[in-house]
């Protein structure tokens, strides 16, 4: 039990160290060529997963503050007041402390908590015996996918035509994911799948609960910093959630998957009793 403690305490600490250098250089992103995708959040639900969603919310914290500290002091965007209670008391008063706190810290702190429930919960319907479960899950992360996909591509593309070409290809990927997920979902490998669909979920929830918070609490000042319309802010946020989020919940996956299987050969799941 001792050792136990002490492992965690010592995996605590490398993760939280992981939060800080990435957020403090350019190892938080990977730049893919029109956009600089986000993996601070990696760290955060690794930590979740195998340290259980009390020290995953610890870690959120961590990352959140480290949010709070880059858009306090270097402020490289026009909406850095959005993450910064300090900067957000200059330009609403201080109602923008208590909303950027929020913004900040909870989306972040849920980080390292939901995606632990959704391993747990995605593992153990994909090991039952009930099959409709597996074809639920595989049509629901399809369908996301499908309409992520036709926003992604109707951002990129102008014209007339990027809303047919957006759905043509989001059909087709939704598609063939389901048929792939359907293929290759077998009871040993439910864990490689429930760590994907926790590292897409993790992402998806950082980005969710940041844009909504900004829509809701945000709305005018948002626009304001932006130099846009407030009308054009929803078309702004869904840009957002649509491109920035397919990329980053996709990043999420592939390197949950890869370092938490690496990870579960030294350490189960925290929680997990197969």
């Amino acid at each position: 039990m001792k050792n136990e403690k002490t492992y965690e305490l010592v995996l605590t600490a490398l993760f939280t160290a992981i939060i800080i250098i990435m957020a403090f250089t350019p190892l938080g992103y990977i730049p893919l060529v029109v956009i600089n995708a986000t993996v601070i959040h990696i760290p955060v639900i690794l930590g979740a997963l195998f340290l259980g969603p009390k020290k995953g919310a610890f870690l959120g914290f961590v990352f959140g503050l480290t949010s709070f500290i880059n858009n306090t002091f270097k402020a490289a965007t026009a909406s850095a007041f959005v993450f910064s209670p300090v900067l957000a008391a200059d330009v609403i008063g201080i109602s923008g402390v208590f909303k950027s706190l929020y913004i900040c810290f909870v989306p972040r702190i849920l980080v390292g908590i939901i995606p632990y429930f959704v391993y747990i919960l995605i593992r153990h319907l994909l090991k039952s015996e009930q099959k409709v479960w597996r074809v639920v899950i595989n049509a629901v992360v399809s369908v996301i996918l499908c309409i992520s996909v036709r926003a992604f591509i109707s951002n990129l593309i102008e014209g007339s035509a990027a809303e047919v070409i957006g759905t043509v290809a989001g059909l087709a990927v939704g598609i063939v994911l389901f048929v792939l997920l359907t293929a290759v979902i077998r009871k040993k490998a439910s864990a490689t799948v429930a760590l994907a669909y926790a590292g897409m979920t993790g992402a998806f929830t950082n980005t969710l609960f940041v844009m909504s918070g900004i829509f809701i609490l945000y709305k005018d000042a948002y626009a304001q910093a932006l130099g846009i319309a407030g009308d054009a802010v929803i078309d702004v946020i869904m840009g957002v959630v649509s491109f920035n989020g397919i990329v980053e919940a996709t990043v999420a996956a592939i390197l949950v998957a890869g370092v938490g299987l690496a990870l579960s050969q030294v350490k189960p799941i925290k929680g997990l009793k197969d």
